[in-house]
């Protein structure tokens, strides 16, 4: 084996389809393990990985290990491995809060440790993520564990101090976009338009902007302008969003999701 996952949920689940779809590894490299019994054999149903009831085999049979357990899991899944962690394998972690300190620390010794925020659009293979890697992995062990990263997205290596900014920009944003095409679709329903096609136009509509931001290299605020038109329709939809403090709210929420992950 070559990779290994210590929890199978949906960010695992995530992870694994890019990576196999992009042939970094092949589905027989992979192992993967989950206290419960569903989720496991959902994965290997689905992606065609070996599966076990058991952390200590993932950790012994692999050299690249992403732990994908909830937060307040993981204390007790590295004080049961951290005896099987050899200085050859590399760590990926995808929990907020937990820092490279506080894993080093439960750890107990040099660890190799790629400190990672994911987030769900990975599923189809648009995922953003930020690495921060620990010092005892070399320039080479950083670009390997980018090049998987990057088999479900992009990847963005960071100062691990912007990790919490992190959570809040892209780990927890999806679900403030997916308020925001729900929203979109509400009022097109209202005005007669069938839901399913409603969707469809707003999420089309987001996808296509936030290309125009990352392609043209624009300022969102520019772009904004390109399609205000003088007493048009446009402007006075802006006009009523800054009224009601649409971007006022925006940040408020991304500032309650930063404070929240810093104190995990």
């Amino acid at each position: 084996m070559k990779l290994g996952f210590i929890g199978c949920g949906n960010m695992a689940g995530a992870i694994m389809g890019g990576i196999i779809k992009k042939e970094v590894f092949k589905p027989e490299e992979i192992i993967g393990s989950d206290v419960f019994v569903p989720t496991r054999e959902k994965a290997r149903d689905t992606y065609g990985i070996q599966i076990t009831d058991s952390n200590l085999e993932v950790v012994e049979k692999s050299e690249v290990i992403v732990l994908a357990v909830k937060p307040q899991f993981y204390e007790s899944v590295i004080t049961e491995i951290k005896d099987k962690i050899t200085e050859d394998k590399i760590i990926i972690t995808i929990a907020p809060g937990k820092t490279l300190a506080w894993l080093e620390e439960k750890f107990g010794k040099k660890v190799k440790i790629v400190r990672t925020m994911p987030n769900t659009p990975a599923m189809v293979m648009e995922g953003m993520t930020a690495a921060s890697p620990n010092s005892y992995l070399s320039e080479e062990e950083v670009k390997y564990a980018c090049h998987i990263l990057e088999s479900f997205g992009k990847v963005e290596v960071i100062p691990e101090r912007l990790m919490d900014a992190v959570v809040g920009v892209s780990g927890s944003s999806p679900a403030y976009v997916f308020i925001l095409i729900e929203a979109m679709a509400d009022a097109a329903v209202s005005d007669g338009m069938p839901r399913a096609q409603a969707y469809k136009f707003a999420a089309q509509a987001v996808m296509g902007s936030a290309k125009m931001v990352l392609e043209t290299g624009k300022h969102p605020g520019e772009l904004k302008d390109m399609v205000c038109s003088p007493a048009g329709t446009t402007i006075e939809a802006v006009r009523v969003l800054e009224g009601t403090g649409f971007r006022s709210s925006v940040i408020e929420a991304m500032k309650a999701c930063t404070d929240i992950a810093k104190g995990m």
